[in-house]
């Protein structure tokens, strides 16, 4: 068990370094192509936070571990909201954006009540049910890149490397990706079967949290620097990521069947998103008290689940 742990640790750890790599030399080969900076902050970079679900679920998915690709991305999106804002809100308030209020934060609970619509229905998430997750996936990033244009935000500084330099990290974080995913796979499958408990469970606990890390150190560490600007849009933008891109990616290769358990999570999942427009509606922040509801709300979720 110690041994898998480890493995588990320095899988995320790969995933998370690798996925960063990757990113920085995709935005490089960008940048040399004269793509303005502000469109490859809201795709390659947006698509880079989720790059380790997207590892873990399409390895998940073709090692026949099902559970814990669906049970990453939907333990993913609960973490987010749950113990991410949670956890952030507390720090201090967050605000949020009228557009993430208006559109983003409604669209992630129709893909949301989408993925549990075709899991009903179907019993699975198969490729028709991929196509239509990435046909509005890449919607979604066109209404990102034009809402990026409007609001005339900053375009990120962006880092040209050399060819060499950008060959070898493209190699490396590939590498790290690949590695990395079948690391945490792998002993995460050992730990629920030694533990005794469902890889559902596993996926949508301890692989959610470990995949939702980065996004947390990166809230936290907004929240203490008071930058609490992007926090909540953030967040939402990463659970339309995690239904649409990562199982839209998954499923594309390899269709996975949807258990009935998951149906329970997904209303989980939902009830997150109706919370969190409930306490935003009025101020449009979100409060301490909020937060701390949110905390109990996801300590209760993984009490349930355990």
């Amino acid at each position: 068990m110690i041994e898998s742990l480890i493995l588990l640790v320095v899988g995320f750890v790969l995933l998370v370094r690798g996925a960063d790599a990757f990113v920085d030399a995709a935005a490089s080969v960008a940048r040399r192509f004269n793509i303005p900076a502000i469109i490859i902050g809201t795709t390659l970079v947006a698509i880079g936070t989720s790059a380790p679900e997207a590892a873990i679920s399409i390895a998940a998915a073709i090692k026949g571990s099902d559970g814990v690709s669906i049970g990453n991305v939907i333990g993913s999106n609960i973490t987010n909201i749950f113990l991410i804002l949670g956890v952030t809100a507390i720090i201090g308030a967050l605000p949020i954006h009228k557009n993430t209020k208006k559109y983003e934060l409604p669209f992630v609970g129709v893909v949301t009540l989408l993925l549990g619509a075709f899991g009903i229905w179907a019993g699975a998430i198969s490729r028709i049910a991929a196509i239509v997750f990435l046909v509005l996936f890449a919607g979604f990033i066109t209404y990102t890149v034009i809402m990026a244009r409007r609001s005339n935000e900053v375009a990120p500084d962006i880092k040209t490397f050399s060819l060499p330099m950008t060959i070898i990290m493209t190699i490396v974080g590939i590498t790290a990706i690949i590695i990395g995913s079948n690391l945490t796979v792998d002993s995460a499958m050992d730990i629920a079967t030694r533990a005794g408990v469902s890889d559902r469970v596993i996926g949508l606990t301890l692989v959610a949290l470990g995949t939702s890390l980065p996004e947390l150190a990166v809230c936290i560490a907004a929240a203490l620097k008071r930058e609490y600007d992007m926090a909540v849009g953030n967040i939402v933008g990463s659970n339309i990521f995690n239904i649409l891109f990562v199982l839209g990616t998954a499923a594309a290769i390899h269709p996975m069947p949807f258990a009935p358990e998951f149906i329970f999570d997904t209303a989980i999942a939902m009830i997150a998103i109706i919370a969190l427009m409930v306490f935003t509606a009025r101020k449009s922040r979100l409060s301490r008290i909020g937060g701390a509801m949110f905390l109990v709300a996801y300590a209760a979720y993984v009490i349930y689940l355990i």
